[in-house]
């Protein structure tokens, strides 16, 4: 079964996420308190626990949240989703892929710098919220 491995937020886009115990999902806003709810298509993130085990094999101190995601999931194959499926986190969230992808920073991000590559721009997938509800670790998602 496929699972929520972490849900992460913050206050403020451009800075690093921080696990969080439980978080509201509210339709067609986001995730309660994380810097990138609003109405937009991109109102959650989601990189697969899998990829982010690769990355921890270059920068093994690398934390939950480093690549702003908001969900990073674990034994969910988030290559076969694309755009308009839906994901559903337990018994209520559903979610709308949205995007997947995103272009990288100018510059590159400190993970790009420090390994050569970056994940997001490839593997990130974004989703706006259709149903909301309350989620933590350890929930199910499943690919509808």
């Amino acid at each position: 079964m496929a699972t929520i491995e972490a849900i992460c937020i913050s206050k403020k886009k451009g800075m690093v996420k921080k696990a969080t115990s439980v978080a509201t999902f509210k339709a067609g806003f986001g995730i309660i308190d994380d810097a990138h709810a609003g109405k937009w298509h991109r109102q959650v993130s989601l990189l697969a626990g899998e990829s982010i085990d690769t990355v921890k094999e270059k920068l093994p101190t690398l934390k939950d949240g480093a690549f702003a995601e908001n969900i990073i999931t674990r034994d969910l194959d988030l290559s076969s989703v694309s755009v308009g499926d839906s994901l559903q986190i337990g018994t209520d969230i559903i979610l709308e892929i949205t995007q997947i992808g995103k272009k990288c920073h100018n510059d590159g991000c400190i993970i790009k710098k420090a390994t050569g590559d970056c994940i997001m721009p490839k593997e990130g997938i974004f989703a706006k919220v259709i149903q909301g509800g309350t989620a933590q670790a350890n929930d199910s998602i499943v690919l509808n």
